[in-house]
């Protein structure tokens, strides 16, 4: 049987907190199971590409619309996930919205810090446009590090003159790496994988993605960007996890610079739990809620 999100999530706090530490290889061994807690959306075919020298995946449901994009963002503090362990949960999205998805493999820390990410997701998104791919019929979504690397990359794309995607689905998102929100403090109880008795010392794995870089640049923390502009956003979090202001303060953040935004928020539930897609109902609900938001936006 397939270990819950609550085991897994257990089991990651085990490995970040573990003295004497782990070494990257059996760190990033742990994550890698984090994609066994999402069931098969079934009817999805899997395929390796190469998105203009950024290795990536598409998932492609049967019957879908081949002409509109999501643009997957995987989370894991730009130092574990991969385009493998999210697979299947972009699958289910892409299946419910009826659209392929493209999960790009973006370069993670230590190896390669700041702004390698965002280099990397951002030329994804380019290389969509040379496919022919309009952008119109592109929506850009990502969980946890993966949730503010969907915004700095449209960022990333306005800078380089690119035009905007058609919609942003950010989930659980990290936008703040200074870590000033209340619920960062409120909701350590309550969030296994962040906090509980051996809470994770998330500075730490700041300092290794940032090195001495600035904690408040746009492309690092867009709460401090000028999101004039951008896409309407469809943001979800949990209420209970620590991460819930960074999801607030991006929706009040947004809405003060004129971008269309819905903010739903999930009683009971962990940090990114769509991942329990096909085994959870309220995960279920999420992506189906994603879905229905996402697909007029796309022209469907």
């Amino acid at each position: 049987m397939a270990a819950s999100l609550i085991d897994h999530y257990r089991a990651s706090n085990r490995a970040a907190t573990a003295y004497p530490p782990l070494t990257l290889e059996q760190a990033r061994d742990v994550d890698e199971r984090w994609g066994d807690i999402t069931a098969e959306p079934g009817g999805v075919d899997y395929l390796e590409t190469d998105a203009g020298g950024v290795p990536a995946l598409w998932a492609e449901p049967h019957g879908c619309a081949r002409d509109r994009v999501l643009l997957c963002l995987h989370g894991g503090g730009f130092i574990g996930g991969s385009m493998y362990t999210h697979r299947k949960m972009f699958g289910h999205l892409a299946k419910a919205a009826g659209v392929r998805a493209l999960i790009p493999h973006y370069r993670r820390t230590p190896e390669h810090r700041h702004p390698a990410p965002v280099d990397d997701a951002t030329t994804a998104y380019a290389w969509l446009l040379d496919q022919g791919i309009e952008p119109g019929a592109i929506a850009v979504t990502g969980d946890s590090a993966g949730g503010g690397l969907t915004v700095t990359t449209m960022l990333s794309a306005r800078d380089r003159g690119l035009p905007l995607a058609a919609a942003l689905l950010p989930f659980s998102p990290w936008v703040d790496l200074e870590f000033t929100g209340e619920t960062i403090v409120s909701r350590r109880g309550t969030d296994v994988l962040f906090g509980g008795d051996t809470p994770m010392n998330l500075t730490a794995l700041v300092e290794m993605f940032l090195g001495d870089g600035d904690r408040r640049d746009p492309l690092v923390s867009p709460i401090h960007a000028d999101l004039t502009g951008l896409p309407p956003m469809y943001i979800q979090v949990s209420e209970d996890e620590m991460l819930l202001d960074d999801a607030r303060r991006l929706d009040e953040h947004a809405r003060k610079h004129g971008v269309e935004v819905r903010l739903d928020e999930f009683p009971g539930q962990q940090h990114t739990f769509q991942m329990s897609a096909g085994r959870s109902p309220v995960a279920d609900d999420a992506i189906a809620r994603m879905a229905a938001w996402v697909r007029p936006r796309l022209g469907l």
